[in-house]
């Protein structure tokens, strides 16, 4: 009988002692360095002159912005603890923290945060997306020390929604005036200071003890679990996970799509997804050019594609193909535009056909002397090998319609300089937004390179992609499913796939956040032993 009563309390204190043990598992801990391995690079690493998607994931954490943006959409106080806008959107007051300072002492005020913002504005700074989130602008004013107003002469509603992101975080005022070059260097308001930038390598962070100003979604005050953050640039997806399976880093991003099973069977690893909102992977073709000039041929070469097949092929089913311009996570993205379009390559061959272009004996289709070659110019670092596989894939595939697609890798910054000169067929990229104002920085006339990423070179959005930035919300659905529908009717760009920030992970990585850009934020971030 006492043998039964001392067994049983025996088993009670070990299951309470594992029950405990389990609670303790769950609480955060402080300390440890978090390695992340990344698959593209970003030749700048300042937000505000860049609109590269590596350069946002690693600057959100050493740059806090105005607002911020929870996952479900909500916006929450930051760095402004309040703000009011008027009803139409003309004019935003926003009341800021006033215990914030950036990590080189200089205090963070109402002046310099309108120096950032006219820093942005300023032609010289060459800042095209984060000018184009900033909208019109026509004034910018500080009542006091800790009030910034910022007013428009025409509605703006996306503002909100645009300071949520990294681009338009807050830089340190003292450090910009004294830096000619803010290529390789960022000094910011938040969790985390950048201790290098080497590009081509990666990056370094380390923790502010001091920081306790985090934003309203965030799961917990003060200063950040991690001690350090070390981003690191591996291109080869194999070497990714092979530093991954072997612990030498604890998150990679743009996981191989053929080994998607494999870690999800690892008991030690775990995989993490989510959908972007903003603008697909698209092809953008250059309407201010022959061929792509000519509606018929930018119709057939649209039609000439079989996305659904090239993605499965080069992403092994992990992404889905896209049906329209924008994705389906953002605001009024319109699902009937899926039916409108689609892989038909009859229809490719008789719109080439009434267009007067035909076939030479090796199958490529010629018209006047001049054969159907389009170049797509892309830059390599800035894309994932599954992409080059896609892009192989569309290659293979317009040619069955007598289309001679020639791949073009190129350094970022010949690619830039191809564009600003107009020396191009297509180009690619995808942009991560919730708000459909995205469709203005990359189909505005006022964005064309090299004044941004207006790779189709239109001109003929401008008047409803402006109406729609400050109309109610009723009349903002419908002129952006108008300028859906239009952009794909026309055919200025070639939807291909919904981008997705799919990556592995080790299963002692805890507190990843996730904000509306769908990418992984790590202030809450902790790693167990």
């Amino acid at each position: 009988m006492t043998t039964t009563i001392t067994r049983g309390i025996a088993f009670l204190i070990a299951s309470m002692a594992l029950a405990l043990s389990a609670q303790a598992a769950e609480q955060p801990v402080t300390g440890g360095t978090l390695n992340v391995a990344l698959g593209s690079d970003t030749p700048i690493i300042d937000p505000s002159i860049t609109g590269y998607s590596v350069t946002a994931l690693v600057t959100r954490s050493v740059v806090d912005s105005l607002v911020g943006q929870a996952e479900d959409n909500r916006f929450t106080p930051w760095l402004a603890e309040s703000w009011t806008v008027t009803p139409d959107h003309t004019e935003y007051r926003f009341q800021l923290r006033k215990d914030v300072t950036f990590s080189d002492g200089t205090r963070l005020d109402a002046a310099a945060v309108k120096y950032n913002f006219e820093r942005i504005l300023d032609p010289k700074t060459t800042s095209s997306y984060a000018k184009s989130l900033l909208g019109p602008i026509s004034a910018i004013t500080t009542p006091d020390d800790y009030t910034v107003v910022i007013q428009y002469k025409t509605p703006f509603a996306p503002l909100l929604q645009g300071l949520s992101l990294p681009y338009l975080g807050i830089q340190s005022p003292t450090y910009l005036k004294k830096t000619a070059n803010t290529s390789n260097s960022v000094v910011g308001s938040g969790p985390f200071i950048l201790k290098s930038f080497i590009k081509g390598s990666g990056s370094q962070l380390t923790r502010r003890a001091d920081y306790h100003w985090g934003p309203g979604y965030a799961h917990h005050t003060g200063p950040a679990y991690l001690d350090a953050i070390n981003f690191r640039y591996l291109p080869e997806s194999s070497v990714r996970l092979g530093a991954l399976t072997s612990g030498q880093v604890q998150l990679i991003d743009a996981i191989p799509p053929a080994s998607a099973r494999s870690v999800q069977s690892n008991p030690q690893l775990q995989i993490l997804t989510r959908e972007n909102p903003g603008v697909n992977r698209v092809l953008y073709l250059n309407t201010a050019k022959a061929p792509f000039s000519d509606l018929r041929v930018r119709q057939a070469f649209q039609s000439a594609i079989d996305a659904t097949t090239a993605v499965k092929v080069a992403f092994f089913g992990t992404l889905k193909a896209a049906d329209n311009v924008l994705g389906p996570q953002t605001l009024y993205y319109d699902p009937s535009i899926a039916k409108t379009w689609g892989f038909n390559l009859e229809k490719a061959n008789q719109l080439l056909d009434a267009d007067g272009w035909k076939r030479n004996a090796n199958g490529i289709r010629e018209k006047q002397g001049q054969t159907l070659k389009v170049v797509f110019a892309y830059s390599p670092d800035d894309a994932q090998s599954a992409d080059i596989t896609l892009f192989q894939a569309i290659q293979f595939q317009v040619k069955k319609a007598g289309f001679d697609l020639q791949l073009d890798p190129l350094d970022a910054g010949v690619l830039a300089d191809r564009t600003t000169k107009n020396n191009y067929d297509i180009v690619s990229n995808f942009y991560v937004r919730a708000e459909p104002d995205i469709l203005r920085t990359v189909f505005s006339s006022a964005y064309i390179p090299p004044k941004g990423a207006n790779y189709s070179r239109v001109t003929t959005l401008d008047d409803k992609l402006n109406q729609a930035i400050g109309a109610p919300d009723a009349e903002r659905k419908v002129l952006y499913q108008q300028l859906q529908h239009q952009i794909i009717d026309q055919a200025y760009a070639v939807p291909i796939y919904i981008p997705a920030w799919q990556s592995g992970a080790a299963k002692r990585l805890h507190g990843i956040g996730w904000a509306t850009n769908a990418k992984p934020t790590f202030y809450d971030a902790w790693l167990s032993h």
